[in-house]
C-alpha cells in the first residue's frame, strides 16, 4: 500500500474510502489465516535474509565541512605509525612500592604478554609509561577493528599480582559498556498487559495488541536489519525502532480493539463491528502513523547522517505497525470474535443486554475542567513551564568516563588515570595545519609553542611533520576531561583566538581534531538546525490540523502545545542526565552533557506521538460539535468518552518508554526517559487538562475558518462515515465512547 492510496483512505470521507477500509477489514476477518500465514511467512522469510547476509552497521555523522573533519583529512597524509585498529589502556596502580621495582613490573610484564596473546590485539605498545608519583603506570593495547575485547577484559580483571591493581579503557573497549538483557523491556511488555487487562477484563482482548505490536516489531527489527545493507544505520536504530514500534504499535492496536468490542456490545456481528472499527479507528491510525512518519523522516533536516538513519528505522517500525494494525489485528479478531468480551459480557449479550458503564472518572474530570477553566489552563500550563526550565541550561555533547557509575570498569580506568596523569590523559586535541611554504611552517612552530601557556592546556606533543613537510600536526592534553566545560573552553579559544592570531599573515591553516572537538563540531551543528527542525514540524502539525478539523485557533493551540510537551520532555532528560538528579538510581552514573542525538529523536519522536492524542481527542469533540454545535457540551463529551483510552494508551507508553529508561546504556536511557516524561505530561496535563480548559473558554471561536481556506482545502474524513445519531429518548450511546477517529 503507498502512500499516496494511504493519504486517499484517510482523506476521502465519501463511500469510495468508507467501502474500501470496510471492505479490507472483511477480506481480513474472511481470509484470516491467509493474513496470519502471510505475516508468518514474511517474518521467516526476513530471518533468512538476516542469517545469509548478515547487518552492516555503521556509524556515519556526516559532517564533511566540520573544523574537525578537515583536521582528520589533513592528519591522514601524516605518516602512519603503523598501528592500525583501536587503541585502548590498560592501567595499573601500585600500593606495594613503585610500579618499576623489579618484582612488580616482572609480574605486570607477565600480564601484558598474556593480552598481547589473546585473538584480536595487534600488539602492546610502549609498556610501562610511568606517573610522576611512579605508583601507576599505563601501556597502550592495539586491537583489530573487529576484535571481541571480552578475553582481554578478563585477562585483566582476573590478574592476580600482589599490590597492584588493574583496570582499563580508551576507545576499544568502549563498544562493551552497558549493554541491555532485555529484561527491562519484558517488564514493560507485563506492566502493559496489566493496564490492558485492568481495561478490557478479558485475557484475549488484552492479548491482542502486544500480539500485534510484538509481531510488527520483529518484522520492522528484521527490515530494519536487511536495510543496513542499503542505507547507513547505527546499531542504536534497533534500540530506537524497538521502542518506537512496541509503544505506537500496542497503542494503534489498542484504539481498534477498542472499537470493536464497543461495536459488538452494540449488537453488531463480529465482521462488522471489525469493519466499523477499521474505518474509524483504523483511519485515526493511518492519519496518526502518517504524522509519526512524517516527523521521524523530517529529521533529515538536522543533516547529520547516523540520525538520519535512526529516524527512517524508527518511521519502517511505524509504517509495519500501521499495516499490522490494519490487517494482522483484523484477522486476529476475526479468529477469536466475541471471546474478545469478558465471559460477563458475552453472556449478557446473549440475554439482548448490553451492559456498558460510562467512564465515570474521565466524566467528573471533564466537568470540573469545564467548571473553573479560567484556573485549571493557567495552573497546568505553570506546570509545564516548571518541568520544562532545566531545558535552559541544557550542555549538548558527549559523557565520558568520569560520569559512567562508580561501580564500572570504565569509571575506576578514568579515577586511577586520572589521579596520576591528569583529568585530561584521555581526551587528546590534535591541530593539524596545512603548511604549503616557510613562513607558513614557521607560523605553525611559533603556534606549537604558543599552546603550552595557553590556559587549560597541561602538556604539547613535538611538532610531527608529513615527508614534505606540507602537513603538520602536535597533540595537546587538556587539563580536563572531555565531557567538562573547561574543555568546551579550551575549544572555543583555540577556534576563535589563538589559531586565527596564528594563520594571520601567512597561508597557514590550521583545525582542532580529536573526540572531544568532533563532539562539539556535531553540537553546534545541532543546535543550528534544532530551531529549523522543530519550526518545521510545529508548522506541519498546524497545517494537518486545520485541514482535519477546519479550524485555526484548535490546530494553533495545538501546535504550540506540542512543543511544550517536547520542552517538559527535554527538561526531563536535563535534570536527571546532567544535573545527576536521580541519574544513579538508572544506573547511568552522575551528572553529563546531553548526547547531541537525544535532543532530535525526543522533539521527532514527542511531536508525532502528541498529534497521535490531539487528534484521538479532538476528532472527538469535533464529531460532536457538528452534531450540535455546542461548543461546551463537544468539549466535554469529547473529553469524557477519550480519557480512559488516551489514559490507558499513554500509561501503556510511559511503561514501554521507561523500560527502557533502566537499559543501563545512557543514550537509551536518556531517550526512554525523555519520552516517558513527555508522554506522561502530554497525555494528562495538557491534552485532558490543558487543552480542554483552553478549548472550553475559546468557545466557538474555537471552530472558526475563513471562508477562502474552506475553498482550498482538501476534506479529511478522520472520524470516518458518520453512523446515524441515537433518538432523543436514547442514553448517550456509550459505545461510542471509544474515538470515533
Amino acid at each position: 500500500m503507498t502512500m499516496e492510496s494511504l493519504f486517499f483512505l484517510v482523506t476521502n470521507g465519501h463511500d469510495e474510502g468508507a467501502s474500501f477500509m470496510s471492505a479490507l477489514a472483511h477480506w481480513c476477518v474472511r481470509h484470516r489465516r491467509i493474513v496470519i500465514s502471510s505475516w508468518f511467512l514474511v517474518a521467516v522469510g526476513l530471518v533468512a535474509a538476516v542469517v545469509l547476509g548478515g547487518t552492516a552497521f555503521t556509524t556515519s555523522s556526516d559532517m564533511p565541512d566540520s573544523e574537525s573533519s578537515k583536521a582528520y583529512a589533513l592528519l591522514a597524509q601524516m605518516p602512519s605509525s603503523g598501528s592500525s585498529g583501536k587503541i585502548g589502556k590498560i592501567v595499573w596502580h601500585s600500593t606495594a612500592g613503585p610500579v618499576t621495582s623489579a618484582a612488580v613490573k616482572t609480574e605486570v610484564t607477565a600480564v601484558l604478554d598474556e593480552v598481547a596473546k589473546q585473538a584480536g590485539v595487534v600488539k602492546v605498545v610502549s609498556p610501562y609509561t610511568v606517573a610522576a608519583s611512579g605508583d601507576t603506570a599505563y601501556a597502550q593495547v592495539v586491537v583489530s577493528s573487529d576484535a571481541d575485547v571480552a578475553p582481554i577484559e578478563k585477562v585483566v580483571t582476573g590478574a592476580e599480582v600482589d599490590g597492584v591493581t588493574f583496570t582499563y579503557g580508551g576507545d576499544a573497549f568502549q563498544e562493551q559498556i552497558s549493554s541491555s538483557n532485555g529484561s527491562s523491556e519484558i517488564l514493560g511488555l507485563i506492566a502493559a498487559l496489566v493496564l490492558l487487562m485492568l481495561m478490557f477484563r478479558a485475557w484475549r482482548a488484552a492479548l491482542l495488541p502486544l500480539i500485534t505490536g510484538v509481531v510488527g516489531v520483529l518484522v520492522s527489527l528484521l527490515l530494519v536489519m536487511v536495510g543496513s545493507h542499503v542505507v547507513t544505520l547505527s546499531s542504536t536504530s534497533i534500540t530506537m525502532a524497538a521502542m518506537m514500534g512496541l509503544a505506537v504499535g500496542i497503542d494503534y492496536a489498542l484504539f481498534v480493539v477498542n472499537r470493536t468490542r464497543k461495536g459488538l456490545l452494540a449488537g453488531k456481528t463480529v465482521p462488522d463491528a471489525i469493519a466499523r472499527a477499521i474505518d474509524t479507528s483504523g483511519r485515526a491510525v493511518i492519519f496518526a502513523g502518517l504524522t509519526v512518519i512524517v516527523a521521524l523522516i523530517g529529521i533529515r533536516v538536522v543533516g547529520l547522517g547516523v540520525l538520519t538513519g535512526m529516524g527512517e528505522a524508527a518511521a519502517v517500525t511505524v509504517a509495519v505497525t500501521v499495516a499490522a494494525a490494519l490487517t494482522l489485528l483484523p484477522a486476529l479478531l476475526g479468529a477469536f470474535g466475541l471471546k474478545v468480551l469478558s465471559k460477563k459480557q458475552r453472556a449478557r449479550l446473549a440475554q439482548g443486554v448490553v451492559e456498558e458503564h460510562a467512564p465515570r472518572l474521565a466524566g467528573k474530570w471533564a466537568a470540573l475542567v469545564q467548571r473553573v477553566p479560567w484556573l485549571v489552563a493557567p495552573l497546568a500550563l505553570a506546570a509545564v513551564v516548571l518541568l520544562a526550565i532545566p531545558v535552559l541550561q541544557m550542555r549538548v555533547g558527549d559523557s565520558d568516563a568520569s560520569s559512567d557509575p562508580a561501580t564500572s570498569a570504565t569509571h575506576r580506568y578514568y579515577a586511577m588515570s586520572s589521579a596520576a596523569f591528569g583529568d585530561g590523559f584521555d581526551n587528546p586535541l590534535m591541530i593539524a595545519a596545512s603548511t604549503p611554504d616557510a613562513p607558513s611552517r614557521a607560523a605553525f612552530t611559533a603556534l606549537a609553542t604558543e599552546l603550552k601557556s595557553v590556559t587549560g592546556v597541561a602538556t604539547v606533543t613535538p611538532v610531527a611533520k608529513s615527508a614534505d613537510g606540507t602537513v603538520q600536526s602536535v597533540t595537546i592534553i587538556p587539563k580536563s576531561s572531555a565531557q567538562a566545560e573547561a574543555t568546551t573552553t579550551l575549544i572555543e579559544t583555540l577556534h576563535g583566538d589563538v589559531i586565527p592570531a596564528a594563520e594571520a599573515g601567512t597561508t597557514m591553516k590550521a583545525y582542532v581534531g580529536g573526540s572531544a572537538a568532533t563532539t562539539q563540531d556535531l553540537s553546534d551543528a545541532l543546535l543550528g538546525r534544532l530551531p529549523l527542525y522543530l519550526g518545521i514540524i510545529a508548522v506541519l502539525g498546524f497545517l494537518l490540523l486545520a485541514i482535519a478539523f477546519r479550524s485555526l485557533l484548535v490546530p494553533l493551540v495545538g501546535a504550540l502545545s506540542n512543543i511544550t510537551s517536547i520542552l517538559a520532555g527535554l527538561g526531563a532528560i536535563t535534570a536527571v542526565f546532567q544535573f545527576g538528579w536521580g541519574s544513579g538510581l538508572l544506573g547511568v552514573g552522575s551528572g553529563a552533557p546531553i548526547t547531541y542525538i537525544v535532543p532530535v529523536l525526543i522533539v521527532g519522536i514527542v511531536f508525532g506521538l502528541s498529534m497521535d492524542y490531539q487528534v484521538f481527542l479532538v476528532s472527538r469533540i469535533h464529531e460532536e460539535w457538528t452534531h450540535g454545535r455546542d461548543n461546551k457540551r463537544a468539549v466535554r463529551v469529547g473529553v469524557t468518552e477519550t480519557g480512559r483510552v488516551i489514559a490507558t494508551a499513554a500509561l501503556i507508553m510511559l511503561g514501554v518508554f521507561a523500560s527502557f529508561a533502566f537499559d543501563g546504556e545512557r543514550i537509551v536511557a536518556a531517550i526512554g526517559l525523555g519520552l516517558a516524561s513527555a508522554v506522561f505530561i502530554d497525555a494528562f496535563l495538557v491534552r485532558l487538562t490543558l487543552i480542554p480548559a483552553l478549548m472550553t473558554m475559546i468557545g466557538k471561536a474555537n471552530w472558526y475558518y475563513p471562508c477562502w481556506a474552506e475553498k482550498i482545502t482538501p476534506h479529511l474524513a478522520v472520524e470516518g462515515t458518520p453512523e446515524p445519531e441515537p433518538e432523543p429518548h436514547a442514553a448517550p450511546a456509550v459505545s461510542e465512547t471509544v474515538l470515533q477517529a
